[in-house]
Parts: structure tokens; C-alpha cells; sequence
């Protein structure tokens, strides 16, 4: 189970549940570095002061509000941890809602609730039964960073799940992107949804398997990381020396080049899609 990132307690009438929040997500996706292709070195990102034209260590940054083009409000964490928040430490529930009225787009990350110790077990079974049985789930706010935010907990399993929500103003308008007027025939809805009724299923897993596109497309690129890896050592592609580029030439050599097009064909064939070359 990951750390705790943040501790507080739900409270809820007089009743106060002690939790610590993990989060319920981890991020599977295939990562890449930069680097700069002329001689495969990394490329890495530095804060610069733009009077001083210098670094900045981090300990030398700090947060700041811009009140005009010429003034900067600075504000320091230990002033924002500080701010007269009731919800600093407390997920305050305000109410309950059916899920259903809730529009989903609002639905942000979802974290786990886990009860501080054994003396907040009871009181969160307490309030983890009482939301399983009726089906509602609880409207909260809670305040991170110096921030307040609205929440949603729900039950999943036997947890408690907290999903941070957004206001109603965070919610953009799309009447602006609606779609110019079309004629659609009733038949043509109605074969529309007997699609729909095909590929319905009970549960989403049944459609999200690991055979799903990106499933198939981490499994590629960790295969082909492999073979680049074997293939570049029988090619010994080595990254030219500053000397020997020629003006007008990028540098890359052309096994290189043949490489990384084979490699990407591969990903590219692999995940169902046609490769293009730019």
C-alpha cells in the first residue's frame, strides 16, 4: 500500500473517524527521457532567474501571488498551511446525494480512506455500512495545499473512497462546441442502438481487459526496448563525433535512422495502428 499523503478525520454529525488518505490509482504508463538526438545525451530542465540569469537551488524558490505586472505577493508554505481553513484537517460531510445526480465530469482522482488506528474502526464500519445501505454517497469539503476543495465518498468493496471533485465554476460551458443541426432517421438511431445492445456488458472489466490497446501498446514498447537494445549492440550505432557533422546534416547516422523507424514500425504494428513517418 502506498504512503500516507495526507491525515485528518471525516467528520460526520458527531460522530469523527480518524483516517489517513492513500491514493487508490497508480500510473502504468511507459515512460520516455529526452535527449538530444545529435549525440543521444539527456536533456534536462533548469530554473533560471530572469534578473540574475543564473540556477536557483530550491530552497531559493518560493510561491507567489502576482497582484500587478510589478508586484508580487510572496507566500511562504508555513502561511498557507496556516490558513483559517475549518476543513485544514477534517473531511466535513455537508450532506448525501444519490450517485446518479452526480454530472460525472465533476468526478476527479479517487483516493482510499484507511482508519487511523483501532479506535477509529468502529466508527468508520459506522459510516462505510451506513452509505452501502443507502446507496447514497456523501458530499464533503477539505482543504489541501492551502486549498479547499469539494469531495465525494462513496464505498467500494469494504473501503471508503474519497474523490476530490470540482466546483461548478471549474466546469466549462459547451454549448459552444454543440454540433451544427443533422437529420438522423429514426432508423438510423434505432440500428445505432442495437450496436449499443451487442456490446453491452454487466461490468466495465468485461471491456478493459489487458488485451485492451494500452495494454498492448506497454507491452510493445518494453519489447522493442529489448530488441533496440540487441539490435543497436550488433549495429554498434555510436553518436557521431561534433567534428564530423557537416553542415546542414542533422549528425544521425544512417543505421540509426533505419533503427528507430524498424523499432517504431514494430510498436506502430503491434497496437493495431499504420506507422507514418515525419
Amino acid at each position: 500500500m502506498p504512503r500516507s499523503i495526507w491525515s485528518g478525520a471525516i467528520s460526520f454529525g458527531l460522530v469523527t473517524v480518524p483516517v489517513h488518505v492513500v491514493s487508490a490509482t497508480e500510473d502504468q504508463s511507459v515512460r520516455f527521457h529526452q535527449y538530444h538526438l545529435d549525440d543521444m545525451a539527456r536533456v534536462r530542465v533548469r530554473k533560471f532567474c530572469e534578473l540574475e540569469d543564473r540556477e536557483v537551488r530550491s530552497d531559493e524558490i518560493g510561491k507567489g501571488y502576482e497582484l500587478t505586472k510589478t508586484q508580487v505577493i510572496p507566500l511562504t508554505d508555513q502561511e498557507l498551511r496556516n490558513l483559517p481553513l475549518p476543513t485544514a484537517k477534517a473531511l466535513e460531510i455537508h450532506g448525501f446525494v444519490p450517485l446518479e445526480s452526480v454530472d460525472v465530469i465533476r468526478i476527479g482522482e479517487g483516493y482510499y480512506l484507511q482508519p487511523d488506528g483501532p479506535v477509529a474502526a468502529k466508527p468508520y464500519e459506522l459510516l462505510r455500512q451506513a452509505l452501502e445501505r443507502s446507496s447514497r454517497v456523501a458530499v464533503t469539503k477539505f482543504a489541501w495545499s492551502g486549498r479547499e476543495r469539494l469531495g465525494l465518498l462513496r464505498v467500494r468493496e469494504n473501503t471508503i473512497v474519497l474523490h476530490a471533485m470540482r466546483w461548478p465554476d471549474e466546469v466549462r460551458d459547451p454549448s459552444e462546441l454543440y454540433p451544427p443541426a443533422a437529420d438522423v432517421s429514426d432508423a438510423e438511431v434505432g440500428e445505432a442502438v442495437a450496436l449499443i445492445e451487442r456490446m453491452t456488458t454487466d461490468r466495465l472489466e468485461a471491456r478493459t481487459s489487458p488485451t485492451t490497446t494500452p495494454r498492448r501498446w506497454r507491452r510493445s514498447t518494453t519489447r522493442v526496448r529489448g530488441q533496440t537494445a540487441r539490435e543497436r549492440a550488433s549495429l554498434r550505432v555510436e553518436a557521431p563525433q561534433q567534428n564530423e557533422s557537416r553542415p546542414g546534416s542533422s549528425g544521425r547516422s544512417l543505421a540509426g535512422i533505419v533503427l528507430r523507424a524498424s523499432c517504431w514500425a514494430r510498436v506502430l504494428g503491434q497496437v493495431g495502428c499504420s506507422p507514418s513517418l515525419r
